[in-house]
């Protein structure tokens, strides 16, 4: 390479042609300047200029190999990378980038190849599954090229390689002959019968037996059963079209020698209809008819409905019971549309004489073999005004008065609930009275009461009572004060006291004694007498009484000895009064 040096100014030309940027891609120039034109005694400077050649696209993609191998499974799932080839570029940037494309050996378009952007490397593809029964072996030729140039249009910018790919085999599922199945059985089928057959074999060339269950979570009622070896499909339980139309069970395939292998298919069973329901009354019909209706006019317009299903449709023949036949109050006519019209023969109706009518019809479909039924249409007799209008359907307000409104009998019914609750307030009020008599309406002999009652069975549960008994007492027989005795007791004869004054001591010991053994003095159950306050005490008696100063002319002794008595009394008549007013 030589450089020309012209002055002022510096152009560097190429002085050979051929450079090559892949070879050499750059260059480093010293240039001197010298001033005097060069001549001794001048002076001179350098500089270093680079040059670096830029490129362009004047090499061909080249493989790095002339033939690939493959083994692809044939589980491979579709759109999984199979394998990758590249072609080599020596320039760069744009320059480099190649297209590959398969050109030979995959008529049925079961390979794809795209190039990674990055690597520029060629991606091969699945685009359809493999059969590793159907072929083994596919070769391919795949091309590489990228877009060329006009400084080197006639470069070839293309290269090609084979590519050899060897199907795997895998132990694959069985496969159904469809994916999806359509059986059809009449809703009166017996059990046990054939309702159609499933089939499926293993694709693997050793070809494992198959065998066949239904998902019995599609299958809940067990309604159906399957053969384990064949596949037919027979009925478990009897079924109904009215109640479901259709089934849609789910079949699995399993491989004898690899439990693992599982495919499925649905089955969808469609139950044909038969006709095993009769026809009834489309409504609960409540009819109505007016006295003053004419004869000829139309009652009720009645239809009816059927669960069955024909192919051919409904067709619905209505007609009266035999005995009804010479009905003298009423007819039907049909209205050639599955549905007929009830009228009435006469206008003498009355609610006084006849309140409701019972029609029965008999409604007939037109399936094979025919059903039919018997409906009863309810006919009441109402009143009604001049334009039609029901106004009263009950036999009771022919027996009201001329003249009574309704808000007449809404105002008697108001009083007589008024009266019903002022009755029962009252009677309420009396049943809460309480039964004890007060004292100002006690009209019997004054007696005093005493309204302390104790404490009850505490009283007698809390301290040993033994000790209160009278030592000195009669010990014997005491009559039981619990029951009444059936023997009447017959009062003594009255004792008088001398005429010189009272005798106390005998007068309370005769009323004890006789309260003691009258079998008829109340009370009846049993108590306790306390009669007894003991034989003295060193202490002496903490009564009042003999608080009394020393000095009084009167003598207190008989009330300390006669006052235990009168206690005793008193509380014998104080508990018979309680025991009277219980």
């Amino acid at each position: 390479m030589g450089y020309e040096l012209f002055a002022p100014a510096a152009t560097i030309k190429i002085a050979l042609h051929g450079m090559d940027r892949e070879v050499k891609a750059e260059y480093l120039l010293v240039i001197q300047a010298k001033d005097m034109g060069g001549h001794m005694g001048g002076l001179s400077g350098t500089t270093t200029v680079t040059v670096t050649l830029t490129d362009i696209n004047d090499n061909p993609p080249k493989f790095s190999k002339s033939l690939y191998e493959f083994v692809i499974p044939e589980d491979l799932p579709v759109g999984k990378m199979g394998g990758k080839v590249k072609a080599d570029d020596r320039d760069i940037g744009e320059n480099a980038k190649s297209t590959y494309n398969i050109i030979e050996g995959d008529n049925q378009g079961t390979f794809e190849i795209i190039t990674d952007k990055q690597t520029q490397e060629g991606i091969l593809r699945l685009k359809k599954p493999l059969d590793y029964e159907g072929k083994r072996a596919y070769i391919l030729k795949v091309e590489a090229t990228n877009v060329r140039s006009e400084a080197s249009i006639n470069a070839p910018f293309k290269d090609t390689a084979t590519v050899k790919i060897s199907v795997e085999d895998s132990d694959e599922p069985p496969v159904f002959s469809k994916p999806m199945y359509l059986l059809e059985v009449n809703e009166n089928a017996p059990i046990n019968t054939v309702i159609g057959t499933v089939t499926a074999r293993d694709p693997d060339s050793s070809g494992s037996l198959v065998r066949y269950f239904i998902d019995r979570h599609t299958d809940l009622e067990r309604q159906f059963n399957i053969n384990v070896d064949d596949g037919k499909i027979t009925l478990a339980k009897p079924l109904d079209r009215e109640t479901d139309m259709w089934h849609n069970i789910t079949v699995t395939a399993t491989e004898v020698r690899n439990h693992s292998q599982i495919s499925r298919a649905i089955v969808a069973i469609r139950v044909m209809d038969i006709n095993d329901n009769a026809p009834e009354f489309a409504d609960e019909y409540q009819a109505v008819l007016c006295e003053n209706g004419k004869p000829g006019q139309v009652i009720q317009t009645v239809s009816a409905v059927d669960k069955d299903d024909p192919i051919q449709g409904h067709y619905f023949d209505y007609r009266l019971v035999p005995e009804m036949l010479n009905n003298p109050n009423f007819t039907i006519k049909n209205n050639q549309d599955n549905t007929i019209s009830v009228l009435a023969k006469h206008d003498t109706f009355r609610r006084q004489k006849q309140e409701t009518y019972f029609l029965p019809i008999i409604v007939t479909d037109n399936g094979n073999p025919p059903m039919s039924s018997t409906n009863t249409l309810t006919i009441r007799v109402c009143g009604c005004s001049k334009d039609g209008i029901v106004q009263s359907c009950n036999v009771e307000a022919y027996v009201l008065p001329i003249g009574l409104s309704m808000g007449a009998l809404i105002a008697i019914l108001a009083c007589i609930i008024l009266l019903l609750v002022v009755l029962f307030v009252t009677l309420r009020r009396h049943k809460n009275e309480p039964l004890i008599i007060k004292d100002d309406e006690d009209v019997r002999e004054n007696i005093i009461r005493y309204d302390d009652e104790g404490g009850g069975e505490e009283d007698t549960e809390a301290f040993d009572i033994a000790t209160l008994q009278n030592p000195d007492g009669i010990n014997g027989y005491l009559p039981r004060k619990d029951i009444k005795p059936d023997l009447q007791f017959m009062p003594r004869a009255g004792q008088h006291s001398g005429p010189n004054g009272v005798d106390v001591d005998e007068f309370i010991n005769v009323r004890l004694h006789e309260a003691d053994n009258d079998p008829t003095a109340p009370p009846y159950d049993s108590i306790q007498i306390y009669g007894y306050e003991g034989r003295g005490s060193i202490a002496g008696s903490l009564s009042s009484l003999e608080t009394a100063s020393s000095d009084s002319d009167q003598n207190y002794d008989y009330l300390r000895e006669w006052g235990p008595r009168f206690r005793r009394l008193g509380e014998l008549y104080s508990v018979g009064e309680s025991d009277r007013e219980t």
